[in-house]
């Protein structure tokens, strides 16, 4: 099963990881000034990852698909890997669908 892995940045925001079963990581969020305003970002992924018409697909200026998740009101609340091809890209947005909703929430920034 997938988690959510909760992170502070070196310029003190946080940020979380929705990583696979293997720990690869499959979705990044923004930086968020607060904890919660984080965990309100990973509820959001959790929503919104049910929804195909939320992924957008997106192709980098090096021509690596990626695709962005995105809320109700079209703020993106978390951004992929660069994929080396559409099928995997679309892998992705399937471990995505598959990982979000029933993941756990680790927080790392607890000592």
């Amino acid at each position: 099963m997938g988690k959510f892995v909760i992170k502070l940045r070196k310029n003190g925001e946080f940020q979380f990881d929705l990583k696979a079963s293997n720990g690869q990581v499959i979705l990044s969020s923004e930086g968020y000034k607060s904890k919660a305003s984080c965990k309100n970002g990973i509820e959001s992924v959790k929503r919104n990852s049910q929804v195909d018409a939320r992924f957008e697909r997106k192709e980098a200026k090096n021509g690596a698909p990626y695709f962005n998740l995105k809320a109700t009101n079209g703020q993106v609340i978390g951004t992929s890997e660069m994929y080396s091809s559409v099928d995997a890209c679309e892998n992705g947005i399937a471990s995505v669908k598959k990982n979000a909703p029933e993941a756990e929430v680790v927080d790392e920034t607890i000592a």
